[in-house]
């Protein structure tokens, strides 16, 4: 049900279940590895009919900014946003209340963040083990050189600073491993959203070996469960 397609010049796995009914943008790590063969993940894909497409870009951390050996002319959230979604979309015939948008790492984050910068369009997201403060990894040969002119403007960019106080997705959800070096951002965007009173939800007890695809693996359910659960209530909220 796996297969490799071309989006706008790029390359993405997509998972095709008979007659899906969501679709779930996938947001890869920096190693760029996707859900495609993880029969975790493929699984419960399945079980709950939700289609998956996961884009190229990790290597961006996702960002609103141009890199050009990833592409000369748009962001990846310009790709992810304006080519992959609609294209996914078009290709499993659902409509635009049916995504939610999800990740790992990096990935994470950019989930996060893009719902936080696009919450009329983006009203289901989800992170694990998100690099909230990426800022974090300023300076350590990485795309965020070359992206930002210092780690203070690298900061000043950080999903925690992208939330607006009178709109933001309904359905957000996080965690990460109790032993992850990337739970302090994690606990920072909780104790910010809380202060808002922006509705949330966080597992930062559950451990499976810190920031790993085993911890991922665990979670799945979890993210799934809700991903799907707050899919279905806005399909029930525009009935």
């Amino acid at each position: 049900m796996w297969q490799s397609i071309s989006i706008a010049g790029h390359a993405a796995d997509v998972f095709e279940p008979p007659s899906p009914r969501f679709l779930l943008v996938f947001l890869p790590d920096l190693d760029g590895v996707t859900l495609r063969d993880n029969l975790a993940w493929t699984s419960l894909l399945a079980t709950n009919r939700m289609a998956a497409v996961c884009p190229t870009g990790a290597e961006t951390w996702w960002l609103d900014r141009v890199w050009p050996p990833f592409d000369p002319g748009k962001s990846a959230e310009e790709y992810v946003l304006n080519e992959v979604i609609p294209a996914a979309l078009m290709r499993f015939r659902l409509p635009p209340t049916a995504v939610a948008v999800a990740g790992v790492g990096s990935g994470g984050q950019g989930a996060l963040r893009f719902g936080f910068r696009h919450p009329e369009r983006l009203r289901v997201v989800a992170g694990l083990g998100s690099m909230l403060d990426f800022d974090q990894a300023y300076g350590h040969a990485t795309a965020l050189d070359d992206l930002y002119a210092s780690r203070e403007h690298c900061r000043q960019d950080t999903a925690v600073l992208q939330i607006d106080a009178h709109r933001w997705p309904p359905y957000v959800w996080f965690a990460c491993d109790p032993d992850s070096p990337w739970l302090r951002g994690n606990d920072r965007l909780h104790e910010k959203l809380s202060a808002m009173g922006v509705p949330h939800t966080t597992d930062f007890t559950s451990r499976a070996c810190g920031h790993s695809w085993k911890y991922y693996d665990h979670l799945s359910p979890a993210l799934l469960r809700f991903v799907v659960d707050g899919l279905e209530k806005e399909a029930r909220r525009l009935m």
